[in-house]
C-alpha cells in the first residue's frame, strides 16, 4: 500500500471500468482498432475488405467486408467480453489457427468509442445492427446491408479524454493505420483490399495477386529490383518470401516484415536470425529488406504472449533461428553463401533433441533440428586471427579544421577525379597485368607533408600504398582505400558548406517517373534535397523534373542518387549527405596518376574524423613489423 493512502474495501470493479481496462491492453490507437477489425474480417472468410478513415481514424474508422456475417441473435454477444466463435476448449487454445480468439476486440473498442456493428448472413432476409456508446448498448434493430459485416467506430477515446493526449498528429495516426493494413494485405494477396483516407483513395488492391505484384504497390522499383525469392523447408517448418541483396540494404528496419502462420509479428528472434544471415555483408547500422513467412504447426508456437498478439514464442527457438538464417542465405550472400549453406546439417541431439519430437516432414523423415557445421575451406592464419589495426596515428585532427577541403580542386590533379576519368599510364604492360597485382608505377617514393609518410603506389586500382618511417614510431605499411578517403573528404566539405543549396544548372532537365511511394518520399525530402543543391519541380503527380544538381555530383549520377534517396534508403539530411558523398567520390578500380593520389592523400590527411568513411568502414589499415611477422608465421 502506498504511504498515506487510505485503505478501501475489496469490491468488484464496475463492468464499464473492467471493459476500459481491457481496452487499454487491446486498443492503443486507431491502428490497433484497424488491425483487430480486419483480422475479424479475414477470420470470417472475407474475399474483399474496404477500409475508410477520417481524422486519422480517431474521428471515424469503417471496416466493411463480404465475409460470413453474424446472425442477428448473436450481435449482442459479439460486443460482450469473452464471447467468441473461435474457441471452445482448452485444447484449442494451444493450437490456435485464427487471428482473434479471446473475444475482447469488439467489446474493448466499443467501451472507448461509439461503435455501430451491422451484419448480414446469407440465410437472413435482411441485415441487423447494434449500436454501443462507450460500453452501453444504445439501440439495436434491422438495417440495410447486402452481405458480410460493417463496423463503424466514431470518436475514439471520447469517454477517456486522457488517452487522447497520447495520440500523435492526424497524419501520423493515419500513416500507422496505412502501415497496419499494408502488412495484413501483404500476407493475403488472395484477398482484395482498399483504403480511403478522408475521401481520397490511397490504394485498391485486386484479389489473386502474386506476392511480388502486391509488394510493388507499396515498395518503389529501386527496392524491388534488389529482391530475391527464397523458400526453404525442413520437416514441419517452412520459410518463404522475398529478401533484398546486401547492396540494397538501408539504414532503417521498416522493411523487415515477419509473419508466423500468416500473422504479422514483431519478433526479436526472427529479426536477429535475419541480421545474422547478412552479418559481414552489410554495414553496421544497415538493415536488409525482408518479407518472410514462417509456417509451422500451431502447437509449436504460442500466439497468446501479447494482448495484441504482436509477439509469439516458439517451442524450438534454435530450429527456427537456423532455418530462417539458412533460407535467407542465397539472398544475403549470393551463390557463394548458398554453397556454404551445405554446412547446415540435420542431426540428432542426444542431449534432448528437438521439441518437435518425431514430427514427420514431407519426405517422412523425423525433424531433429538444424545445426551449423563450419565449411572446411575456412582456414585460419595461425592460432590467432591476424589483427589489422585501423590507422589511428594521425593525431590532432582539430589542427586541420581551418584547412580548405575542396571536393575536387578546380585546377590540378584532383580536378578530374569526380568526372570518372582515368589516369594515363605509359607502361606498355599495364593493361595486360592481372588486376589484383597492378601497382600504379611511380618513379621514387613521394613524400607527403605529414607524419613522415611516403606514397609508394596504387594496388588493384583501389588501394593507395604508403610507408611511415621509424622516426614517427615503428616502420609501418599503410593501405588507404581511395574511395573511402574521398568519401570522407566530400562529406566534411558538405558539413562545412552546411545547407548552402549551391547548385549546378542542367542544360536539359532530367525527368524521372515516380512510383506513389517515391512521390510521397519526395514530398518529405523536398527541403533537404533543395539544401543539398537539387533544383526540383513536379510535373503532375508522377514525374519529377531535375533542373539542377549539386556541384560535386556528376549529372550522370544524379538520377541514380535520387532513385536511392526516394527509395527511402537514407535517414534524413545526414543520410543524404552520406549517399551524396558516396556517389560523388572516385570509385574502386579507378587508376590514379601519382599526382592525383598525392593530392587526395594530402586533403584526406587534413580532414577531421578521417579514420572512417561516412558508412563506418575504416579508410586505412596499418601493418607494423609484428603484424607482418604474424602474417608470414615468423612468430
Amino acid at each position: 500500500m502506498l504511504h498515506g493512502m487510505t485503505r478501501r474495501s475489496i469490491t468488484l470493479l464496475p463492468e464499464i471500468l473492467r471493459n476500459q481496462i481491457a481496452a487499454g491492453e487491446v486498443v492503443e490507437r486507431p491502428a490497433s482498432v484497424l488491425k483487430e477489425l480486419v483480422e475479424n474480417s479475414l477470420d470470417a472468410g472475407a474475399a474483399r475488405i474496404d477500409v475508410s478513415l477520417e481524422g486519422g481514424g480517431v474521428a471515424r474508422l469503417v471496416v466493411q467486408d463480404d465475409g460470413a456475417g453474424i446472425p442477428p441473435g448473436e450481435l449482442a454477444l459479439a460486443v460482450t467480453r469473452h464471447a467468441t466463435s473461435k474457441l471452445s476448449s482448452v485444447a484449442e487454445l494451444f493450437s490456435v489457427t485464427s487471428f482473434g480468439f479471446r473475444g475482447e476486440a469488439l467489446p474493448s473498442i466499443a467501451s472507448v468509442s461509439q461503435l455501430t456493428l451491422t451484419s448480414r448472413v446469407q440465410e437472413e432476409a435482411e441485415a441487423a445492427r447494434i449500436e454501443v456508446d462507450c460500453g452501453a448498448v444504445v439501440s439495436a434493430g434491422p438495417a440495410a446491408l447486402a452481405g458480410g459485416t460493417r463496423v463503424e467506430m466514431r470518436r475514439l477515446f471520447a469517454g477517456t479524454p486522457a488517452r487522447l493526449k497520447f495520440l500523435r498528429t492526424e497524419a501520423t495516426e493515419a500513416k500507422r493505420c496505412q502501415e497496419a493494413l499494408t502488412r495484413m494485405a501483404l500476407a493475403r494477396p488472395d484477398v482484395a483490399f482498399s483504403l480511403n483516407l478522408g475521401g481520397r483513395e490511397v490504394f485498391r488492391l485486386p484479389a489473386g495477386q502474386t506476392l511480388a505484384a502486391r509488394l510493388a504497390q507499396f515498395w518503389p522499383p529501386a527496392v524491388l529490383e534488389g529482391l530475391v525469392a527464397f523458400e526453404r523447408e525442413h520437416g514441419p517448418l517452412s520459410a518463404r518470401g522475398l529478401a533484398g541483396r546486401p547492396s540494397h540494404a538501408q539504414n532503417r528496419a521498416d522493411r523487415m516484415l515477419f509473419y508466423v502462420n500468416g500473422r504479422p509479428v514483431q519478433d526479436r528472434l526472427l529479426a536477429r536470425a535475419a541480421r545474422d544471415a547478412y552479418k559481414g555483408r552489410i554495414l553496421s547500422g544497415e538493415h536488409p529488406q525482408v518479407l518472410l513467412f514462417l509456417t509451422l504447426p500451431p502447437e509449436e508456437v504460442d500466439v497468446n504472449v501479447h494482448p495484441a498478439k504482436l509477439e509469439v514464442r516458439f517451442r524450438d527457438e534454435g530450429a527456427v533461428f537456423a532455418l530462417v538464417r539458412l533460407a535467407l542465405a542465397p539472398a544475403a550472400g549470393g551463390e557463394a553463401l548458398a554453397e556454404q549453406a551445405a554446412g547446415y546439417n540435420t542431426h540428432s541431439d542426444d542431449a534432448g533433441g528437438s521439441s518437435f519430437g518425431n514430427a514427420a516432414g514431407p519426405a517422412g523423415a523425423a525433424f531433429s533440428g538444424l545445426a551449423w557445421t563450419p565449411p572446411p575451406h575456412h582456414a585460419s592464419l595461425g592460432d590467432k586471427p591476424v589483427l589489422l589495426r585501423a590507422w589511428r596515428s594521425f593525431e590532432n585532427p582539430e589542427s586541420a579544421r581551418d584547412v580548405p577541403l575542396p571536393l575536387a580542386p578546380p585546377e590540378g590533379p584532383l580536378a578530374r577525379l569526380t568526372e570518372g576519368s582515368s589516369a594515363a599510364v605509359s607502361e606498355s604492360d599495364w593493361a595486360s597485368a592481372p588486376e589484383a597485382s597492378r601497382v600504379a608505377p611511380g618513379p621514387e617514393p613521394r613524400p607527403l607533408s605529414r607524419d613522415g609518410l611516403e606514397y609508394l603506389g596504387q594496388i588493384a586500382d583501389t588501394y593507395l600504398v604508403l610507408r611511415q618511417g621509424p622516426q614517427h614510431g615503428e616502420n609501418t605499411l599503410v593501405l588507404v582505400d581511395q574511395h573511402a578517403a574521398h568519401e570522407r573528404v566530400i562529406l566534411e566539405n558538405m558539413r562545412r558548406a552546411r545547407t548552402s543549396g549551391n547548385s549546378q544548372p542542367l542544360a536539359l532537365p532530367l525527368e524521372l517517373p515516380l512510383h506513389p511511394a517515391e512521390a510521397a518520399r519526395a514530398s518529405e525530402l523536398w527541403a533537404e534535397l533543395r539544401s543539398c543543391g537539387f533544383q526540383l519541380a513536379l510535373s503532375g503527380t508522377d514525374r519529377l523534373l531535375v533542373r539542377g544538381v549539386p556541384p560535386s555530383l556528376p549529372a550522370g549520377k544524379a538520377a541514380e542518387f535520387l532513385r536511392a534517396a526516394l527509395a527511402d534508403r537514407t535517414g534524413g539530411l545526414a543520410g543524404l549527405w552520406t549517399l551524396l558523398s558516396c556517389k560523388s567520390a572516385i570509385k574502386a578500380g579507378q587508376p590514379l596518376a601519382p599526382d592525383e593520389a598525392l593530392s587526395l592523400l594530402e586533403v584526406w590527411l587534413a580532414t577531421p574524423e578521417r579514420d572512417f568513411c561516412p558508412h563506418g568502414r575504416p579508410v586505412a589499415v596499418a601493418f607494423g613489423a609484428g603484424d607482418l611477422e604474424r602474417l608470414f608465421k615468423r612468430k
